[in-house]
């Protein structure tokens, strides 16, 4: 007890495996890039876009600042709010940007024609890929599965790795690189209201639970001073706002985006029409520029 009193929450502490894991998928991708990319892209073709090169660096270093210090530490051993907000980047922040930095040459190249070409649809299939995701979500928030995957390391690294696959295959049939996967963008802005609604019961359910909930965070070291009730009401907050405003931010959007490019479709004869009206000073001009019509000579 005496030596739970003089705990520093935080001390520096080296995650040697999040430091290989991030070199492992930043060589990976220099190799797909650089050795892969020239083989299977066409002469004149972008391996990977500025865009891509962008979404993949963001994402790279929300994975960084998620697993490693502080946040890893705190989440896992004193704040539960932190370990939320630490979910919360590693499916709904960051696997849309690995998405979208992901080129299609590279997909289809590593999937082909057959087996895993209708795996991977079949996965990334809106029904099931939402059903996963959200199972995901529930499950990895049962008191039991957190208390036990906080104190054991492999175990907490695993459910990283379901939730960041899982959110994967949910937006692939948002952004996903593969064309024919991807749906409407009406049916996008569905897909992902559906998937922000469901979060909000475990949220709801930990925001007014009694008493407290993982016990794994009733310790009596207190980071910044806030409380087992006031850290678990925290975490159903984040939970319930944090992923809904996110997806709500894209929905709308995507909406403005969608609505826009339709209005310009319907009205494009309009605008066509618009630039062909003629002024007096363009048809000034063109006699001007025209030269002058000879009368026929008459015949005596």
């Amino acid at each position: 007890m005496v030596g739970e009193m003089f705990v520093d929450p935080w001390r520096y502490q080296l995650h040697l495996e999040v430091w290989l894991l991030i070199v492992f998928l930043v060589s990976s991708y220099i190799y797909v890039v650089r050795v892969l990319g020239p083989r299977a892209v066409t002469m004149g073709e972008p391996i990977v876009t500025r865009r891509q090169l962008v979404c993949f660096i963001s994402g790279i270093l929300i994975m960084f600042l998620s697993t490693d210090w502080p946040m890893h530490d705190i989440a896992e051993e004193y704040l539960y709010s932190v370990h939320m907000f630490q979910h919360m980047s590693l499916t709904y922040f960051m696997p849309p940007l690995i998405v979208l930095a992901t080129p299609e040459w590279f997909v289809r190249v590593l999937v082909g024609n057959g087996r895993a070409y209708r795996a991977l649809r079949f996965l990334t299939f809106p029904v099931r890929a939402g059903l996963l995701f959200n199972l995901g979500v529930v499950v990895s928030h049962i008191p039991g599965v957190v208390n036990a995957s906080v104190s054991n390391g492999p175990l907490h690294y695993f459910v990283h790795v379901i939730l960041v696959l899982t959110s994967i295959l949910m937006w692939m049939p948002v952004c996903g690189p593969l064309k024919e996967f991807q749906i409407t963008p009406m049916s996008k802005m569905i897909y992902l209201f559906l998937n922000s609604v469901v979060a909000t019961i475990p949220a709801g359910w930990l925001t007014f639970a009694e008493g407290v909930v993982y016990k794994h965070y009733n310790i009596p070291t207190r980071v910044w001073g806030v409380s087992v009730s006031n850290d678990q009401q925290i975490a159903g907050a984040i939970m319930k706002l944090g992923g809904s405003i996110f997806l709500w931010t894209i929905i709308v959007a995507m909406f403005f985006k969608h609505f826009v490019k339709t209005f310009r479709d319907e009205n494009k004869d309009d605008y066509d029409k618009v630039e062909t009206i003629l002024t007096t000073a363009d048809i000034e001009r063109a006699f001007q520029a025209s030269p002058p019509v000879e009368e026929p000579k008459s015949i005596n």
